[in-house]
């Protein structure tokens, strides 16, 4: 056979009456493992008989994500109607009905697109008793039309064969054209599914997380102004301070630390990693959400990674210049050493991740094995992107704020911590600080979860900035009420305390996915849960660090406006 390149139909494609429509097959799979995928032809269809069509991996994303198009071979062209016509035929010896039968058996379902519209078909089907197995021969493909346009496409499998080995099956297809009012900017919405993500459960989540901001908030605001005022009170000699002010008082001791509370905290360089991390992680969600809400991302393969990617690469001064100028404020020397670490420690972390699953998915032979091509792709953006712009974030950072300008002097002696009660304990902090933040996000996780492992589009991204809105302001004060009473028992040791106590909602997110994998989903086999399981490892640690980061600055902010507003005899 003849072979030619030609990239597929992109969305803004417009046909000539009797052009050819490309239809691509795309991957099949375990419909219960959504990433399982093989190519189309790794089970032993037949294809068509027209000339072969290779197809380009246009964007990176559409590569990392396992897309393996190939050309169906079946002669299709715009507005022309096919009768049911036979395209090839099948000769079933044993090992293929071998093959087709565990296909059958595992629930295996295959994907196509025709100008860039997904349409999904079950592979075959078994019998009452399971003992008997029948492969659908026949696809009935229906096509929507508007104007010069393809706005819609359906197929129907019919033509149930009966598996025997050692006959030959005959595989057909018919296309049929109809007009269609469906727009062309809209012809995505039926894949969507309002009546999920738009439940009302969906709104009171929301609603339930803004009343808990309301609470925090007010919380914050009266330690903060009590505080504040009780200082003003006491300093300006007046006498006149209620029960709740004097609780609050001198006894707890928090101005008794006012020398210390600036120290720089215990392993500096992973420290200041971390916080410019997480910034940047910071920056990425939100610029992908407002992208993601203004175009509609998910129309496009791979559009959505291709899109965190460039956005990634392009933040990465943020985290050169937050990392690099906490890292000179508490004295850092070694400010290469911590701008390399800050610079690949989420890509290493990622790229391990899919590292270790990658030579899973070649054992199984996968459409997920990610391209050698593509890992050099990534390489190259890791050390000539992201090392550059990190390194000039770093180098403003440590110019413009990286001076130790502390309201208070730091003492050369630290002082030594009192024993306090158990629950006022760093771990203690630590452990319950991540129960309000995720208390908050849990239902979105739910949704985000099922559009990600299951078939669901997830479109509402308003809902998804809304909710790192809150997630955000339930961190900070959180994070600012756990550092005010550790500072109350005169304990100094806040910075790290007010990271991990924000980070620790990613703990009760992992540990919410082993629930979701067991209860939730039907996944099986040690390709999908090693698939689940790492990268879901990647999102929580990601969102732990960011959560973190969010809550470090927050509070940072916190201690420096009631250091500064109290006066230090």
């Amino acid at each position: 056979m003849k072979a030619c390149h030609i990239k597929p139909a992109r969305l803004a494609r417009q046909y000539t009456d009797k052009e050819e429509v490309v239809l691509w097959m795309n991957t099949v799979g375990p419909y219960h493992n959504r990433q399982e995928t093989y190519k189309y032809f790794s089970l032993p269809f037949c294809a068509g008989s027209k000339k072969t069509i290779s197809h380009y991996h246009e964007t990176l994303g559409e590569a990392l994500q396992g897309v393996e198009l190939e050309f169906s071979g079946l002669d299709i062209r715009f507005k022309d109607e096919v009768m049911q016509t036979t395209y090839c035929e099948i000769d079933l010896d044993k090992a293929k009905r071998d093959a087709f039968v565990y296909a059958i058996k595992n629930h295996y379902w295959y994907q196509m697109y025709i100008d860039d519209l997904p349409i999904w078909g079950i592979v075959g089907e078994a019998d009452e008793n399971g003992e008997d197995h029948y492969l659908w021969t026949y696809k009935k493909l229906e096509i929507g039309f508007n104007g010069n346009r393809i706005v819609d496409v359906n197929l129907t499998s019919e033509g149930k064969v009966r598996l025997v080995p050692n006959t030959r099956i005959s595989m057909s297809y018919s296309v049929k054209w109809k007009k269609s009012d469906v727009k062309f900017e809209d012809r995505f919405d039926k894949y969507l599914d309002p009546s999920f993500f738009q439940h009302r459960i969906h709104w009171f989540s929301i609603f339930n997380s803004f009343m808990m901001v309301i609470f925090l908030v007010g919380l914050v605001s009266m330690i903060l102004m009590r505080t504040l005022r009780k200082d003003y009170a006491r300093y300006s000699k007046e006498e006149e301070m209620d029960d709740m002010d004097r609780d609050l008082g001198d006894e707890y001791g928090w101005k008794q630390v006012h020398g210390d509370v600036f120290r720089p905290s215990s392993h500096p360089l992973i420290f200041s990693s971390l916080i410019g991390s997480g910034c940047q992680i910071f920056s990425v969600s939100l610029i992908v959400i407002i992208v993601a809400m203004v175009e509609d991302l998910y129309t496009e393969r791979g559009s959505m990674l291709s899109t965190a990617i460039f956005v990634y690469a392009a933040t990465s001064p943020v985290n050169g210049y937050f990392g690099g100028s906490l890292y000179a404020k508490q004295g850092g020397r070694r400010w290469i050493k911590q701008m390399f670490i800050g610079a690949f420690m989420i890509p290493a972390m990622v790229c391990g991740t899919a590292f270790f699953i990658n030579f899973i998915a070649i054992y199984y032979h996968a459409s997920r094995a990610i391209p050698f091509g593509t890992m050099v792709a990534v390489c190259c953006i890791c050390f000539f992107v992201i090392l550059p712009l990190n390194l000039v974030g770093t180098i403003l950072g440590r110019n413009l704020s990286g001076q130790p300008n502390f309201p208070c002097r730091v003492n050369a002696v630290p002082r030594p911590i009192p024993e306090k009660k158990w629950f006022m304990e760093p771990a203690v902090i630590v452990c319950l600080g991540g129960i309000l933040p995720f208390g908050s996000i849990f239902i979105e996780m739910y949704f985000i979860f099922t559009s990600f492992w299951a078939y669901k589009i997830y479109y509402v991204y308003g809902f998804m900035m809304l909710v790192l809105v809150i997630l955000c302001i339930v961190t900070v004060c959180v994070t600012i009420v756990c550092t005010y009473f550790l500072l109350n028992a005169e304990d100094y040791r806040w910075q790290w305390t007010s990271f991990l106590s924000a980070a620790s909602t990613a703990v009760y997110v992992y540990m919410y996915s082993f629930y979701y994998y067991f209860f939730k989903t039907k996944m099986y086999g040690l390709f999908q849960t090693s698939f689940y399981f790492g990268y879901m490892a990647v999102f929580s640690t990601a969102l732990g660090i960011m959560c973190g980061a969010v809550g470090y600055m927050g509070t940072s902010a916190f201690v420096r406006k009631i250091y500064t507003n109290v006066k230090i005899d």
